[in-house]
């Protein structure tokens, strides 16, 4: 009787922990979908940044390339 107990008890302790390793593995998942979410947000948004980028207009102001010397040289 006494190994049957024992049994039973190794076989509710395991059962425990499937269970919490199931809760456990069901908010990991939770976790990564949201990040996949999150990711493709950023993405999306960091192409829209490189688009408005490559449709900026650069600035009146000329490159110091570009400028001609000032009078004292």
């Amino acid at each position: 009787m006494q190994i049957q107990q024992m049994l039973e008890n190794r076989i509710a302790e395991l059962e425990t922990k499937v269970a919490f390793q199931e809760q456990l593995l069901e908010e990991l998942n939770q976790a990564l979908v949201q990040q996949q979410f999150d990711m493709d947000k950023m993405q999306m948004q960091l192409r829209y940044i490189a688009g408005k980028l490559k449709d900026f207009q650069p600035s009146n102001i000329a490159s110091q390339a570009e400028e001609t010397p000032p009078p004292h040289y």
